[in-house]
């Protein structure tokens, strides 16, 4: 794989067109594997924001949009899955040297899931309906009631820097194809695969203002989108204190939100569990994409009698991983996203040490170029800092328990709520442990990332409303009641 990049432009995208920010200021992006800056996008401000959201509301109220059928909307969608693909390559290498990520990573599991993405809702766009009612008579007069479902308008999408490209699907496919308008401001840490996107909406043929990007500071850009009073709706994904002061500004204005915020999940290996079978997979959920994930399966429960045999497991894992380079093909784990988040990370694993974690592998930094961090794993309890909260580093966390009254009590003492992993070969157990784990998922002997044709939710501190799936396609309606009533 060349590390040439096919660059998106470096503009903001706003009503069909590309232009500059309105203070002709821009922002630095580096690639966190050397440190290098790969370009300079344009900062949007408040001023930008509002021509955004304008131009999508245009589109929305009195455009080609609304006169589309869902069949329509359904063609453009499947044209943007289909130049998705065609661009597979410039997409994953845009996301590897954006995030730090192993090219191989975006290539081989998120780009395609983008493309279904945009299929799957493209599927449903002429498929979306209400229900009828038969009421008793009112006033002595017959009666029919019905529903419409009924796009929102505006839809203001804030996307995180960890997987960009698979998020900003999730949130555009669904609102799209209902008829809704987006406004999208993508992560200042990486921006360059939505501006990526954006070129294939304009190369599909979405009308003018249906998609616009514009780019720039959370505190700015971010800031002015989530309090537009002209966006009908914020769909956001990143951590969950930044969740929760959307969620308050949103409630200013008592608008609705959709949050997918973070995760400090479980993975629970039972007494019985085929442990050499698992251990790849638990491997991967602790430290694919760095561990930069919000369903990261960084608390590792596992039954006091393999608790040594798992630890030293995932210690031949670790430390047979290839860190480095995401353009080379041998590598296995690439760079964090920043500096700023290399320190987070070691700042947690030295909380592991000090407060009395045992650390079994890793735990340094590696060279002194780029943001790269040795994949960790310590055996410690569930009261730990390390286990309680969300590192988003590759650092997993082995927790013992004796019995299965204590592995569910551990794995809800969390105030997170977003996926469980189990790993058993007995069926009365699955049935009592997916029933009983407080969380919007449940893997069983797996480990993945979400499908389109499933909601993708979390509870407590893990978010606020679905994703994907028919529940995450209604989250972008309204449903209006009518009531006929027959006067003979």
């Amino acid at each position: 794989m060349t590390t040439q990049l096919q660059l998106p432009p470096a503009q903001l995208y706003i009503d069909g067109g590309w232009r500059a920010s309105a203070a002709g200021a821009g922002f630095e992006v580096e690639n966190p594997a050397t440190g290098a800056t790969i370009t300079t996008l344009s900062s949007g401000t408040a001023e930008d924001v509002d021509a955004a959201v304008k131009a999508a509301k245009r589109a929305f109220e009195s455009g080609p949009w609304p006169e589309m059928s869902g069949a329509e909307r359904g063609r453009l969608l499947w044209r943007l899955a289909d130049l998705v693909e065609r661009d597979r390559e410039v997409l994953a290498a845009l996301e590897a040297a954006d995030v730090g990520r192993p090219y191989f990573e975006p290539f081989t599991f998120e780009i395609p899931l983008v493309a279904d993405t945009f299929r799957y809702f493209a599927g449903w766009a002429d498929k979306i309906t209400g229900t009828t009612f038969t009421l008793p008579p009112f006033a002595g007069q017959e009666r029919l009631s019905y529903t419409l479902r009924q796009p929102i308008g505006v839809i203001g999408a804030i996307t995180p820097w960890n997987a960009p490209t698979m998020i900003l699907s999730w949130k555009l496919a669904p609102a799209l194809a209902v008829g809704n308008t987006v406004v999208v401001k993508p992560a200042e840490l990486a921006s360059l695969t939505t501006l990526h996107i954006a070129a294939l909406i304009d190369e599909a043929g979405f009308p003018s203002g249906v998609v616009n990007v514009v780019t720039g500071t959370g505190g700015v850009a971010g800031e002015a989108l989530v309090r537009h009073p002209d966006v009908d709706k914020i769909s956001f994904t990143g951590s969950t204190a930044v969740g929760r002061h959307i969620a308050s500004l949103a409630g200013e204005q008592l608008k609705k939100v959709t949050l997918e915020l973070g995760g400090k999940s479980p993975q629970i290996l039972r007494e019985d569990a085929d442990l050499q079978a698992a251990l790849p997979v638990i491997a991967t959920a602790v430290f694919a994409n760095q561990g930069q994930t919000c369903a990261s399966g960084s608390r590792i429960l596992v039954h006091r009698s393999r608790v040594d045999e798992l630890a030293a497991g995932l210690a031949e894992i670790a430390r047979g991983a290839v860190v480095g380079d995401p353009f080379d093909a041998a590598t296995t784990m690439g760079s964090l996203i920043s500096r700023d988040q290399l320190d987070r990370v070691l700042r947690y694993v030295e909380a592991g040490r000090s407060e009395g974690a045992r650390l079994v592998v890793g735990g340094n930094r590696i060279g002194d170029t780029g943001y790269f961090v040795e994949p960790t794993v310590f055996v410690g309890s569930n009261d730990l800092t390390i286990a309680q909260e969300e590192i988003f580093g590759p650092v997993g966390t082995i927790i013992p328990f004796d019995d299965d009254d204590e592995a569910l009590r551990l794995a809800n003492d969390t105030e997170y709520g977003l996926t469980a992993v189990l790993w058993t070969n007995d069926a009365s157990a699955v049935t009592r442990f997916t029933r009983t784990l407080r969380t919007g998922s449940v893997w069983v002997n797996a480990w993945g990332p979400p499908h389109p044709a499933l909601p993708w939710s979390g509870r407590q501190s893990s978010g606020l409303g679905e994703e994907l799936g028919t529940a995450g396609l209604l989250a972008n309606t309204t449903e209006k009641t009518i009531n006929l009533v027959s006067r003979g």
